[in-house]
């Protein structure tokens, strides 16, 4: 009997230590992945940090100029292209079109209501009428 549970308890020692391998080896795993995601991670940083600064290369204010003069056919600005508030006109009404057309169809009108005609309709029941 005894030495059944010799038996026992050694089996249930191997067990418990080729599990707690494979918690070991499974959390390695976990980390090395996480660590590779860290490096993934900085390396688009990195790559963003790189368009950012191209952009900020490619939108300076004198290479934009010079790109203007060459391609586009701007003039400079003349006295009489500039006007006051005072000289746009008033801005229009803004129209209903859904109430003007329905106006049109004689759907704006006054509608009657129809009457109820048993007036304990309107008291909610939770029991079936008898009849």
């Amino acid at each position: 009997m005894i030495r059944l549970l010799h038996i026992i308890a050694i089996s249930l020692l191997i067990a418990s230590a080729g599990y707690a391998y494979s918690v070991k080896y499974d959390t390695l795993f976990y980390v090395e992945q996480v660590a590779k995601l860290k490096s993934k991670v900085q390396r688009e940083r990195d790559a963003i940090a790189v368009l950012q600064a191209e952009w900020q290369y490619l939108d300076r204010p004198d290479r934009l100029q010079a790109a203007a003069d060459q391609h586009l056919d701007l003039q400079p600005l003349k006295i009489q292209q500039l006007a006051r508030l005072s000289d746009l006109p008033d801005r229009p009404a803004r129209e209903d079109e859904i109430g003007r057309k329905l106006e049109a169809l004689g759907l704006f009108g006054p509608t009657s209501t129809p009457k109820d005609k048993n007036a304990d309709a309107r008291i909610p029941t939770t029991q079936t009428p008898r009849r």
